[in-house]
């Protein structure tokens, strides 16, 4: 990589170790609601006891969490994030859990630091579209795999179909006259197309529902705006009366999804499947 993109990395690395906290607070919410997307991710990954698995951009590490029960008793699963601090709250949430074949590794997906074909499964749930090099962290994966393992890759799909963010997202661009994430900034919808994620890995593509619940709208922006990392970083830094501007469009935007209950927001994730040859 050029300097650049190294200096660039360093930074995006930087960020999301600063947003660690917000993702420890909300564990259990961003585990509930990821259930349905776990599930179909666990199923295509067909884990048995005994196998080696490999949870990339793990943040608080659920995923990896539900594959450990999988395999269990004697297969391992490596909970793994480029921020450390990442990987601490998803070490101190397995040992509360009394999972004993649990570890945890401070690794990039684009330069995965462990030998050639060492795991049966990789895992990795809406981390891959923040990749500097999407590509090359695909070629990582399949590295890593073993002759015939498997990978489960879910990343969010269109931004127009997952406004429980898209509206954030539009309403700080709108205040700021600039786009969110900036150009050159890989965002959480880069790899929304099915086509495009398709072309990248090399296999099966499919959509899965993931809707967004809440009892109210201050519950969906603190939550929503607190686990969104780069969006997390550019709010810290806005003056109250910017963030309350924001606030007021996003309250206005969302106002077609209110319920009886609260809010409820559609969203729709991309899973792509396969196999090393």
């Amino acid at each position: 990589m050029t300097q650049v993109s190294n200096d660039l990395a360093a930074g995006l690395h930087a960020m999301w170790a600063a947003v660690a906290a917000g993702w420890g607070e909300h564990a259990d919410y961003v585990d509930a609601r990821s259930t349905i997307l776990t599930e179909r991710m666990l199923e295509r990954a067909a884990l048995r006891p005994g196998e080696r698995v490999l949870e990339l951009a793990c943040g608080a590490g659920g995923l990896g969490m539900a594959a450990a029960e999988r395999v269990a008793p004697e297969g391992e699963v490596v909970l793994s994030d480029v921020a450390a601090e990442m990987t601490a709250i998803a070490a101190r949430r397995a040992h509360d859990r009394g999972l004993s074949n649990v570890t945890t590794r401070q690794l990039d997906l684009e330069r995965i630091d462990e030998p050639d074909a060492g795991f049966d499964v990789v895992l990795c749930r809406e981390g891959l579209m923040f990749a500097l090099d999407p590509e090359r962290a695909v070629g990582e994966i399949r590295r890593v795999l073993r002759p015939g393992g498997r990978f489960a890759l879910a990343v969010w799909g269109p931004r127009d179909r997952n406004p429980w963010l898209g509206i954030v997202l539009d309403a700080v661009s709108e205040q700021l006259g600039a786009p969110v994430p900036p150009p050159g900034i890989p965002g959480p919808f880069a790899l929304g197309d099915t086509a495009r994620l398709r072309e990248i890995v090399h296999a099966e593509v499919e959509e899965v529902a993931v809707p967004l619940r809440a009892p109210s709208f201050d519950e969906w922006w603190s939550r929503t705006t607190a686990l969104a990392g780069p969006l997390s970083k550019m709010l810290s830094v806005q003056p109250p009366e910017t963030i309350e501007a924001i606030r007021e469009r996003a309250r206005e935007a969302i106002s077609p999804y209110a319920t009886a209950d609260g809010i409820e927001l559609p969203g729709v994730s991309l899973l792509a499947s396969g196999r090393r040859t």
